[in-house]
């Protein structure tokens, strides 16, 4: 049966096969019921390895084994590796026996894998899993037997004892390196291991008293002689230990006090780059968790990490000169197209980004890649191709190594071992296979090449830039100084200069190390030529040096800057156009990163998107970390203020979109905030009840009034807020520690106001305005339903049911949001004499003109847009009027709460002539406009009293004509 299926196969590998089969013919005899797929797979596995025939031949009763068991076709379960060496490692009494049932079992399980890999029962991920688990198992599994042989001569090591805590026994923590901490283990993998124990101190109940130093380091001596020394019986794995803090020279066991202070203070960026991929493989994992934890900020900066790009690069560099100087072609892993480039690939965004992204601190590059489109815009094609030569070339490493069990990556140079590896590849000759790995390492030579782009040739600097750096490092006099601003039509010579002159002498640059003095040198003379070409070259200089100042200590920002000058563009475009968007920027520099993607940045996402990707990011923060999520809130909310307002400044986006995206924005965040402080307070309080026996759901909603309410968030505005709730206020929570519904619906929102209010590093959300809730400030935090209609009802003022026509439901219940909003049509519909109503309408809006307005000697001068008379809030006053007076007649009046569409309403009705509704809208639109770009510009919203003066005569009119 077997020489026919030999017969089958390509002429070239007939000789070699048939020699293993003659090698294995003892482990063939004893097996039995052989279905054909067996003899098939048999005979593809042993044309494809040597190593599978040598240790068949060596151990007979090998295949019908791991026939009988089925081991061959099954998959095993999480830990069985394990748990079968436990097993096997129970009958060890000494450690001569520990080495040999350790390769014993090494060899069976190898030989499973590559028949599972070469058969492609397997696919390559599983054969990398496989090989780790079996990696992971012998590893513990020794660690296990020889901690407690050496225990029983020199005692358990322990920390040392202190006043409040009692000594802690304590176990040596491996952590697995490189392919074996990223579950990608090949054929014939090194294994790279650290050593480290949790703490100092002595070993107690031992013949012996050792030091944990010299416990652990004999221990990780015997677990390397275990894994790695030559016996008879081969070996279990290479193991390498140079990875560990100053390489073979350094101690073999280091304390986790000794890791973090190296790595901190001597950690350089390959072990950055090697440390994505450690991971806890043996010894005590809890331990093991804190020590990476600890080691964490070493890894993934806080921030993006620019200043990763210089070892990036010098590290690229590096890998294609010893590309060209070995001439690695015929290597799959190392040579140009390999997998080591994919490897850089991923590796490279993991440094840069993962500390920003908690998505990309995985160790799988396989699980990493899939994340490049959303985390790094790599195109889905790029990605796609480089995961498919990925697993081509894995493939091809692993039919490589299973010939021989020899650690290489080689292609063969014979014609026969050429011919073994096109079969094991599925492809039909040496040819169609090398015309397949060609077109795999080609794809992978473009993205590796379009990684980490090369730094740009050193060409002679232009004329302009060197006179930038003359002025900065020359003693120039403020004249000379102007001069050479004026020399480059800069628009305000002695404001420039001043700007210019004060970073230059500041204290941060004086007392800058000589990395970050290159940094800003590099950057400088390139800010400064896009500087000079705007129009308000002085005013944005100032502006853009102002963030210089701020990032001058965290001069990655600075890399940022040079590395990518389409970002550096925009930073001055925007600068030149908004004060508020270059001090946005000096108050929280992490926003850097956001000029970056343009497509992003002029692109504001959807309510739905915004809701969407707001929780996506919520979910990557531990729910007991209120800190961090407090956090994440803030940079988010900046983050999509600072895109909004690039799309406002450049006119993609109009007043009104500008202000529906803040307004999103802020509901957006106003519902996680409700749902952290209710998850907070019922973890702490239980959950309230409704009625008896009812749980609230949470019966509690948060109404905006003001622009909130009216969707006319602008870029710092405040919110508008008030909180009611609908439950039983003498009913109590069901929790341990249960309170009164009143007063857990009262931290609940004073909870809601501490995360929307609290300033931190990160800056506050929003500054809440809770005076409109019934009897303002002298009121009760949160108000029931009933409460707050009886309030409206018989107490509330004309001017707090003029503020009601702009309240809306914005986060909470949904069947209390339809509760409130009855509620308010019943007192907005309520009807009303019409010359009262407009009496208490004129008397508060002179009461607001006269305490904010423009005083009488200036009113001929100046205009505030907002409360002088023909302004935005006699058009809010009209608009609030018409729909007290006539609601009880027209419903539509008040369904909705922005003043546009209450116009549009009050058009349709008859209430006010069309020309006149016309004329308030574009009145009302001119006003925000100009009032929008005043706070861009960081200016008043008083301006000269003859600008607009149409439009304040018309409002004047219509006001006189309409509130009668």
């Amino acid at each position: 049966m077997l020489s026919q299926l030999i017969e089958k196969l390509p002429s070239s590998v007939q000789a070699a096969t048939r020699h293993n089969v003659d090698k294995a013919e003892a482990a063939c005899t004893d097996l039995k019921n052989i279905p054909d797929r067996f003899n098939e797979d048999l005979i593809r596995v042993l044309t494809g390895s040597d190593y599978v025939a040598e240790q068949l031949k060596r151990n007979a009763g090998l295949l019908a084994d791991l026939q009988a068991t089925n081991d061959l076709y099954r998959t095993y379960d999480t830990g069985e590796y394990a748990q079968q060496l436990a097993q096997k490692l129970s009958v060890a009494d000494s450690e001569m026996l520990l080495h040999m049932l350790l390769r014993k079992f090494r060899q069976r399980e190898m030989v499973r894998i590559i028949w599972r890999d070469l058969t492609r029962i397997s696919d390559m991920r599983a054969t990398t899993a496989d090989l780790s688990a079996l990696a992971d198992a012998c590893i513990d599994q020794a660690l296990n037997w020889l901690y407690n042989e050496c225990t029983g001569k020199w005692g358990v090591p322990h920390s040392v004892a202190s006043e409040d805590v009692p000594a802690e026994p304590q176990q040596l923590v491996v952590l697995g390196m490189g392919k074996l901490g990223a579950y990608e283990l090949n054929l014939s993998s090194d294994i790279d291991l650290i050593f480290a124990y949790p703490e100092k101190g002595m070993t107690e109940g031992g013949r012996r008293v050792l030091a944990n130093q010299d416990f652990f380091s004999r221990l990780g001596q015997k677990l390397i002689q275990a894994l790695d020394n030559l016996t008879a019986d081969g070996f279990v794995f290479r193991t390498d230990m140079r990875l560990r803090p100053y390489g073979a020279s350094g101690p073999l066991v280091c304390s986790f006090a000794a890791m973090e202070e190296y790595y901190q203070d001597q950690g350089r960026d390959w072990e950055r780059y090697a440390m994505i991929k450690a991971r806890v493989v043996a010894g005590d994992q809890q331990a093991g968790a804190e020590l990476q934890s600890m080691l964490r900020p070493f890894v993934y900066r806080k921030y993006i990490d620019f200043s990763a790009f210089d070892s990036l690069r010098s590290m690229k560099e590096m890998i294609n000169r010893e590309v060209r100087r070995k001439g690695l072609h015929g290597n799959v892993k190392l040579g140009s197209g390999g997998i080591r480039e994919v490897e850089f690939v991923a590796q490279a965004f993991q440094l840069i980004r993962g500390g920003r992204d908690p998505r990309l601190q995985q160790r799988e590059l396989l699980n990493i890649l899939p994340l490049l489109p959303e985390t790094v815009g790599m195109p889905e094609q790029a990605v796609a191709e480089l995961t498919d030569a990925y697993t081509f070339l894995r493939n091809a490493e692993h039919c490589i190594q299973a010939v021989a069990d020899r650690q290489t990556q080689e292609l063969p140079t014979d014609e026969v071992g050429q011919a073994r590896l096109a079969y094991s590849m599925g492809c039909d000759s040496w040819d169609s296979f090398m015309v397949e790995l060609d077109r795999q390492r080609a794809r992978v030579t473009e993205h590796f090449a379009n990684a980490i782009a090369p730094a740009e040739e050193a060409e002679e600097e232009s004329d302009q830039s060197s006179e930038w750096l003359l002025l900065w490092n020359s003693d120039y006099s403020d004249e000379e100084g102007e001069a050479f601003f004026i020399e480059n039509g800069v628009d305000n010579p002695q404001q420039a200069w001043k700007a210019f002159s004060s970073l230059k002498s500041s204290r941060s640059v004086q007392v800058m190390q000589a990395v970050g003095q290159e940094r800003l040198l590099a950057v400088l003379p390139k800010l400064m030529n896009e500087v000079v070409g705007v129009e308000n070259s002085a005013e944005t200089l100032e502006r853009v040096l102002k963030l210089i100042q701020a990032v001058i200590r965290r001069s990655a920002y600075l890399v940022l800057l040079a590395e990518n000058p389409g970002a550096m563009r925009q930073l001055v475009k925007l600068c030149s156009a908004s004060a508020w968007f270059s001090e946005t920027l000096a108050k929280q520099p992490v926003l850097l990163d956001e000029l970056i993607d343009q497509r992003a940045l002029y692109s504001p996402p959807s309510k739905e998107e915004l809701q969407a990707d707001l929780r996506q990011q919520l979910l990557r923060i531990p729910e007991d970390d209120e800190e961090q999520l407090m956090e994440t809130l803030r940079y988010f909310k900046s983050a999509h203020s600072l895109r909004v307002a690039a799309s406002d400044i450049t006119g993609a986006l109009p007043l009104m979109k500008v202000s529906d995206y803040l307004t999103w924005l802020a509901e957006a965040i106003i519902e996680v905030v409700l749902e952290i402080a209710w998850r907070l307070m019922t973890e702490k309080h239980g959950v309230p009840y409704k009625t008896k026996g009812v749980p609230c759901d949470p019966d509690f909603v948060v109404v905006g009034y003001g622009k909130m309410g009216g969707i006319e968030l602008s870029y710092g505005s405040d919110l508008d807020l008030v909180f009611v709730h609908d439950a039983e206020a003498n009913l109590f929570t069901e929790g341990k520690k249960p309170v009164a519904n009143s007063v857990f619906f009262t931290r609940l929102g004073q909870k809601m106001i501490h995360i929307l209010n609290t300033f931190t590093t990160g800056g506050q959300l929003y500054e809440v305005d809770m005076r409109l809730r019934p009897s303002g400030n002298s009121g009760l935090l949160v108000s029931s339903l009933k409460a707050f209609e009886e309030y409206q009802q018989k107490e509330a003022w004309t001017w707090e049911h003029q503020a009601l026509v702009r309240a809306r439901v914005i986060a909470g219940s949904v069947g209390l949001k339809q509760k409130f909003e009855q509620v308010r049509a019943n007192i907005l519909q309520q009807q009303r004499v019409l010359p009262e109503l407009a009496e208490e309408v004129i008397k508060m809006r002179k009461k607001m003109r006269d305490h904010l307005g423009t005083s009488d000697k200036d009113a001929d001068e100046k205009f505030n847009l907002k409360q002088d008379k023909g302004g935005i809030v006699d058009i809010e006053f009209i608009v609030q009027y018409s729909a007290l007076a006539y609601s009880h007649k027209f419903p539509e009046l008040i369904e909705f709460t922005d003043n546009i569409r209450i116009l549009d309403a009050m058009e349709g009705t008859g209430v006010i002539p069309a020309s006149d509704a016309e004329t308030l809208r574009e009145a009302y639109k001119n006003y925000r406009a100009v009032g929008h770009r005043q706070v861009m510009q960081d200016l008043s919203t008083t301006i000269s009293a003859d600008h607009l003066d149409d439009c304040r005569t018309e409002v004047i009119r219509i006001w006189g004509a309409q509130v009668k």
